[in-house]
């Protein structure tokens, strides 16, 4: 299952300088691995906010909850999740590269 999940990450930004720094190079350690493992598959930033928005895959709910909360970051954020769906004009372009 494809999944849309916008992460606001304000709350990293009130760590003491030290501690966010460190928080964040574990975070990018650990997004690596993910993206690696095929759970994160893209991730954009906002411009303006302190906060990103993402396309992750999981094969069901406790997947995508295990690999959410293996996020350093987890206690501080606030996200959302939702569930996707194929466009049909996007199923029926597959179907046709199929022919």
């Amino acid at each position: 299952m494809d999944l849309l999940v916008p992460i606001d990450t304000t709350a990293v930004y009130r760590l003491p300088d030290r501690e966010r720094k460190e928080l964040i190079e574990r975070e990018r350690m650990r997004g690596r691995e993910l993206y690696a493992g095929g759970f994160l598959r893209q991730a954009w930033s906002l411009p303006g906010q302190k906060a990103n928005v993402g396309i992750w895959s999981a094969r069901d709910a406790d997947q995508r909850t295990e690999a959410l909360q293996s996020l350093p970051i987890w206690p501080l954020i606030t996200l959302e999740v939702t569930v996707l769906a194929t466009h049909p004009l996007f199923a029926e372009i597959a179907r046709e590269g199929q022919d």
